[in-house]
């Protein structure tokens, strides 16, 4: 399926020119995906397809990343999302990943803004290779709402909220901390996508992901001088009585291990003066 063109409609900006169009196609993940109860114990391979509308204008001009989007982020940020969500309908991770592909960019993470997306999704393993079912969407910036919610710590941006899971941005403003705090019921799952962040009084890198069980303690600390972002799963959909405020442990706060879901990265070198890298 996934080297099946995209139908594509045609997207033009506020000047009627048409937009730019990045596709990012192939992506898969084994995740927890589907209504059956085999489907909730067993992960199953989907595979995501991504077209983004965007002008790329600035970035052509400027050489700039920040005027573009950095498609491996991305495909990172997604792939955590489909993994961390365990969605039961295509409908639902389609949404989700639609809304938050279109979501403003944030300072600690810049970006062009994306004004339409189309998303297909393909579960080539649910009907045990009969047929392949797959689901294409089409969303534009300008039919999403939002909703920001002001937290002692900075905002959270509701991204999208499902019957069993929901997706947040946590965006702690400068000098701001998530107190030492568990939660009981829910089970969360975070990755980092600002570089400035303390974890447990720790320095931790964009990219990194850890899932907090119920019951573990932890809290996060800006230091630096620009908000700083997480993108929150919660399952179920956050529930803000099981936000639970602690001292920290007698011990210290347990170190946690996570995940990179970034792609490694080494700076180019940059040329000698003769013209040789």
């Amino acid at each position: 399926m996934s080297d099946t063109p995209f139908v594509l409609p045609s997207v033009t900006d506020a000047q009627g020119r048409p937009l730019d169009v990045i596709e990012v196609r192939g992506l898969t993940v084994d995740c927890i995906v589907g209504i059956y109860n085999r489907e909730r114990v067993a992960p199953q391979p989907l595979r995501l397809d991504v077209a983004l509308f965007l002008d790329t204008r600035s970035a052509a001009v400027g050489g700039k990343l920040a005027s573009t989007v950095h498609y491996g982020r991305l495909l990172g940020e997604l792939r955590f999302l489909l993994e961390a969500c365990r969605f039961e309908l295509l409908e639902s991770a389609g949404e989700a990943i639609c809304r938050y592909i279109l979501a403003p960019p944030t300072q600690d993470a810049p970006r062009a803004q994306v004004h339409a997306v189309t998303v297909r999704i393909t579960k080539p393993e649910a009907l045990r290779r009969l047929a392949v079912p797959s689901l294409q969407v089409h969303r534009s910036a300008r039919e999403m709402n939002y909703v920001v919610e002001e937290k002692h710590f900075g905002r959270v941006d509701i991204i999208h909220e499902g019957a069993n899971y929901g997706v947040y941005r946590l965006r702690v403003k400068p000098g701001g901390f998530i107190p030492t705090h568990r939660h009981e019921r829910m089970e969360e799952s975070e990755l980092m996508i600002g570089p400035g962040l303390l974890l447990q009084g720790r320095p931790v890198a964009r990219g990194m992901a850890f899932l907090w069980a119920p019951g573990f303690v932890h809290r996060y600390d800006n230091p630096t001088s620009i908000e700083q972002t997480v993108l929150c799963v919660d399952r179920p959909r956050f529930i803000p009585s099981d936000e639970v405020e602690t001292e920290p442990p007698a011990g210290g706060l347990v170190p946690a291990v996570g995940t990179s879901f970034y792609p490694h990265e080494e700076p180019a070198t940059p040329p000698s003066s003769d013209g040789h890298a």
